[in-house]
C-alpha cells in the first residue's frame, strides 16, 4: 500500500508566495540601507574621522621616514660622484702628460718643413656655381613678374 502525504498541494499559494518573496528581499534591503543610513550619520562619523587622523599621522611618520632616507642616499650619492670624477680627472691627466712627454722625446724638434702646392678646382664645380646662380638670378626675375601681374589685377579690381 502507498503511503499518501498529509500535507496538501495548493499551486495558489505557491504562485502567491513565488511572487512575494522578490518583493520581501527588496523591503529587507531598504531595511538595511535605512539602518545603514543612520550608522553612517551617527558612530560611523566618529569612527571615519578617527580613522583619517590615524592615517594622517602614519602618513606623516612614513614621509618623514623615507625623505630622511633620500637625503642620505643622495648625499652619499653626490660624494661618491665626486670621487668618481676626480679619480677619472687625475687619470686622464696622468694618460695625457705621459702621452705628451712621449711625443716630445719620439719627434724630433727641428722638423723640416713641407709645402704642399695648391690644388686646382675641377672645371665641373665652377660651373656648377655657374649654373646655380643663372638659377638664382632667374627665379628672382619670375618673382618679381608674378608680384608686377598681382599688382595689377588689384589696380584693375578697384
Amino acid at each position: 500500500m502507498q503511503r499518501q502525504s498529509t500535507m496538501s498541494f495548493n499551486p495558489y499559494q505557491l504562485g502567491e508566495n513565488a511572487l512575494a518573496a522578490p518583493r520581501q528581499m527588496w523591503l529587507a534591503s531598504l531595511g538595511a540601507a535605512a539602518l545603514t543610513s543612520d550608522w553612517v550619520q551617527g558612530e560611523a562619523r566618529k569612527t571615519f574621522k578617527s580613522l583619517v587622523k590615524e592615517g594622517t599621522v602614519v602618513e606623516t611618520r612614513a614621509v618623514t621616514f623615507v625623505s630622511g632616507r633620500i637625503e642620505d642616499s643622495m648625499t652619499r650619492a653626490n660624494g661618491v660622484w665626486r670621487q668618481t670624477r676626480a679619480t677619472v680627472e687625475s687619470g686622464v691627466r696622468q694618460a695625457a702628460e705621459t702621452a705628451v712627454a712621449l711625443a716630445q722625446k719620439a719627434i724630433p724638434r727641428n722638423l723640416p718643413k713641407i709645402e704642399m702646392p695648391l690644388m686646382a678646382k675641377p672645371a665641373a664645380k665652377r660651373a656648377t656655381k655657374a649654373t646655380k646662380a643663372a638659377k638664382t638670378v632667374k627665379a628672382r626675375a619670375v618673382k618679381g613678374a608674378k608680384k608686377a601681374k598681382r599688382a595689377v589685377k588689384k589696380a584693375v579690381k578697384r
